[in-house]
C-alpha cells in the first residue's frame, strides 16, 4: 500500500518539525504502509524542512519515505516551477489545477459559481490547462486528474470526451495519475477521478499511484485500502511508488 500524497505542513497550520513528521511517519507504519511521499504546496516554499524528513525518516527503516512537491500548474508560470525543482532532489513530484483564468474554483466559497457557470464550458477549460500540464514535462504525477468536480456539479457532455485530450497527453508523456481518496470526504462524495475515468485510464494502460491527500497526520492511509480493492477488480495488477524521479513498481496483490 501506497500513500504518495501527504501534506505535512497542510494547510500552512503546522510547522515541519520532528514531532509532526513522526506523527505522519507513525500513522503510516501503523495501516501497514510500504511507502509514503511527502508533498506539500509550492506556495508554502519558505516553511519546508526537507532534511529533517530525511533525518526522521532513518527511525522507519521499514517505510519508503519519499518527498516530493505538489506543484500549482499555471501556463505562465512554468518557469517559476522549473526554478523550485532545482534546489531539491525530489522523488516525484504531482502537478495540480486548482485554478485557471483568475477562478480559483476549489475554494468553499466558489461553491455557488459552480452551480451558475456552464458546466461544460468550466469542465473543457479545465481539462485543457491540465493538458498543458501534462505536456510541461515539468512533473511525474498529475493530482486529483478530475478535481473540477468536487462541488457535485456535472456536465452534460460525456466525461470521457472532455478528458480525452488530457489523457492522451498523460499517455503520451507517461505520467501517473493517482486514485485520490480525499474526493469522497467533498461534497462530491467520490474518489478522483470517477470510476468511468479510472476504467478508461486502465484501457489506455495508463499507470496509477494512490494517495489521501491528508492534510493531518490522522488521514495517512485513508481509504487506500479501498481504492487498491477498487484498482484490482477492473483489471490493475501493479501501482507506481517513486524514488528520484524514477517509477517504483508495486504488485497489487
Amino acid at each position: 500500500m501506497l500513500d504518495m500524497h501527504v501534506h505535512l505542513l497542510g494547510h500552512n497550520d503546522r510547522e515541519a518539525n520532528y514531532e509532526n513528521i513522526r506523527a505522519f511517519l507513525d500513522e503510516a507504519s501503523r495501516r501497514g504502509l510500504k511507502e509514503i511521499g511527502f508533498a506539500d504546496h509550492d506556495y508554502y516554499w519558505e516553511q519546508m524542512n526537507f532534511p529533517l524528513i530525511r533525518e526522521v525518516a532513518e527511525d522507519y527503516p521499514g517505510l519508503a519515505v519519499r518527498i516530493g512537491l505538489e506543484a500549482e500548474y499555471r501556463p505562465h508560470e512554468e518557469g517559476r516551477i522549473k526554478h523550485l525543482l532545482k534546489q531539491y532532489p525530489f522523488d516525484f513530484v504531482i502537478g495540480s489545477v486548482h485554478e485557471f483564468d483568475g477562478w480559483f474554483f476549489d475554494f468553499p466559497e466558489e461553491e455557488p459559481m459552480h452551480h451558475r457557470k456552464d458546466a461544460d464550458e468550466f469542465y473543457a477549460r479545465y481539462f485543457e490547462v491540465v493538458t498543458l500540464a501534462d505536456k510541461s514535462k515539468l512533473f511525474t504525477t498529475i493530482g486529483h486528474f478530475d478535481l473540477i468536480k468536487l462541488f457535485g456539479v456535472r456536465p452534460k457532455k460525456d466525461i470521457l470526451q472532455l478528458a480525452d485530450g488530457a489523457l492522451t497527453a498523460v499517455k503520451e508523456h507517461g505520467l501517473v495519475l493517482e486514485v485520490n481518496t480525499n474526493g469522497r470526504y467533498k461534497p462530491v462524495g467520490e474518489f478522483y477521478p470517477g470510476r468511468r475515468l479510472i476504467e478508461e485510464i486502465r484501457r489506455r494502460g495508463i499507470e496509477f499511484t494512490l494517495g489521501s491527500d491528508a492534510h493531518s497526520a490522522n488521514v495517512v492511509g485513508r481509504d487506500i485500502a479501498e481504492a487498491s480493492q477498487l484498482l484490482r477488480q477492473i483489471g490493475v495488477h501493479a501501482i507506481v511508488g517513486f524514488s528520484n524521479l524514477k517509477k517504483v513498481i508495486y504488485k497489487l496483490n
